[in-house]
């Protein structure tokens, strides 16, 4: 596995260093690039892990340049992997819509064609890129989990469907119960079919009101009150009332004013990565 993964930057940054690397995916038959923040090696051999998936249209540059993360991440001794958000290509199905196909991937594992032969982004996270990133890469400490928008959709989803592996969620923005609005109706329908019933292990409200394993994992959601996409896309306290209902430990945060942009997660990252730290 090593020879097939190609480093293709590599920064010195507090402390730490930010890497990107491209490999060829068996999962999703194309060449995909990821990228991964080490703190100080010396100092953090080990380190814990947070997965942070991103959301519609962007890649895994957009966290790594927007965020701001990796400060904080130094300190607190934290890797971070950054994904792709879908498979990439000539030959991978893509749509003219922004919120469908290449940038678009949701996160499951498509069932219907021509979507199948490549979305298939769960596996690819959960099961190919998890052995690169431990048997390639060495990095076995605990994991936990996070998103922004669609990728907050992943995290949850990830890590509802995960709960022994991922010790922590938390999101910006996420979508929590696709199956109900626009943006999931349409990927589910063309990804997975129009039988709902396939959609709800994809769905975290759905996933969290059928919960029923000993293990509870830790959600933090923050939402901006000025998100544009917050009442017909996001609401979360869909997702938060399920939560109260069952006693399940999600904190829903409203920001007062925040968008739902890259500042809007700069400005809130350092809380979540110290959540994340008191919980791996």
């Amino acid at each position: 596995m090593t020879e097939k993964l190609e480093l293709l930057e590599e920064h010195r940054v507090f402390d730490g260093t930010q890497r990107k690397y491209r490999h060829h995916s068996e999962t999703l038959h194309c060449a995909m690039t990821f990228s991964l923040f080490l703190p100080n090696e010396e100092k953090f051999p080990n380190p814990s892990l947070i997965w942070w998936l991103s959301g519609l249209t962007c890649t895994d540059d957009n966290f790594t340049h927007k965020a701001g993360a990796q400060k904080k991440a130094a300190e607190l001794g934290l890797a971070l992997v950054m994904p792709d958000t879908s498979p990439r290509g000539e030959t991978v199905a893509d749509d003219a819509d922004w919120d469908l196909g290449q940038g678009a991937g949701f996160y499951v594992n498509a069932t219907q064609q021509p979507w199948d032969a490549n979305y298939q982004m769960y596996d690819y996270i959960v099961t190919e890129l998890t052995a690169i990133v431990r048997e390639t890469l060495g990095l076995t400490g605990s994991e936990s989990i996070m998103g922004h928008s669609m990728g907050g959709h992943g995290a949850l989803v990830i890590g509802l469907r995960n709960p022994d592996r991922f010790h922590a969620i938390s999101a910006f923005s996420p979508i929590v119960n696709p199956s109900d609005v626009p943006w999931g109706i349409k990927a589910f329908d063309a990804y997975l079919g129009a039988d709902k019933q396939a959609w709800a292990s994809w769905d975290a409200s759905k996933l969290l009101a059928s919960h029923d394993s000993s293990t509870q994992t830790p959600i933090l959601i923050d939402q901006g009150t000025g998100d544009s996409f917050y009442d017909g896309q996001l609401q979360p306290e869909k997702l938060a009332e399920i939560a109260d209902g069952k006693g399940y430990p999600l904190t829903l945060r409203m920001q007062d004013g925040y968008d739902h942009s890259y500042y809007f997660i700069a400005s809130f990252i350092d809380e979540h990565l110290e959540f994340h730290q008191k919980h791996l």
